[in-house]
């Protein structure tokens, strides 16, 4: 019994990295992009996004709750794990490293971003717009810290990817494994170049 529901816990966490979570990350990926259109377009991506139906019921059941579990459940998985790069060094154990390694900061990271805006906004009537994350990032050691953020998040989500795929039995093969790893590296390429894109039109 004890099986089963660590099985099912471990589906579940695979599967909210992906749906919501990592479709979440797209879309906050490509509003931010649209920073480096203007300050203006920015601004109106990201009042649209408030201005959403629905919008405290999607954060919570879509955002909030999900990650919340993703990553808590994450720590428990952290520190059940044993990895041995040391002894194989085999690829895909660095992976398994840096997929351990990127989800512990991003719990920092994340923790620290809604602090430092929907927090502010919910709370001490900051507005998040343009001049907000300009202001975060006009800080070098802040503009750093959000670029690890962003290659963390992608890397974690394009790794976890590739795990959901063999945990979901929709990669088998070696074949189809190593296909799906060219295809990985790929979403990771694209997702960061967009990431840092954002970040950078902020400065």
């Amino acid at each position: 019994m004890a099986l089963n529901k660590e099985f099912a816990a471990r589906r579940l966490h695979s599967l909210l990295g992906i749906i919501p979570i990592g479709l979440f990350l797209m879309q906050h990926f490509v509003v931010n992009h649209f920073a480096t259109r203007s300050a203006e377009a920015f601004n109106g991506a990201a009042h649209f996004m408030e201005n959403l139906p629905f919008r405290i019921f999607l954060e919570m059941f879509l955002i909030y709750i999900p990650i919340l579990f993703h990553g808590i459940y994450g720590l428990f998985i952290v520190f059940q794990g044993k990895a041995n790069a040391k002894r194989f060094g085999y690829f895909r154990n660095w992976m398994y490293i840096f997929q351990r390694i990127t989800g512990v900061f991003l719990l920092v990271f994340i923790t620290w971003h809604v602090w430092d805006t929907w927090v502010q906004a919910q709370f001490f009537g900051a507005e998040v717009n343009y001049q907000m994350m300009a202001d975060i990032v006009a800080n070098p050691w802040m503009l750093a810290f959000y670029i690890v953020g962003i290659l963390s998040a992608t890397f974690h989500f394009s790794n976890g990817l590739w795990s959901f795929l063999v945990t979901w039995g929709i990669t088998v093969t070696p074949k189809a494994q190593l296909a799906a790893t060219y295809f990985t590296l790929v979403v990771f390429v694209a997702m960061s170049v967009i990431g840092l894109r954002a970040i950078f039109a902020f400065v």
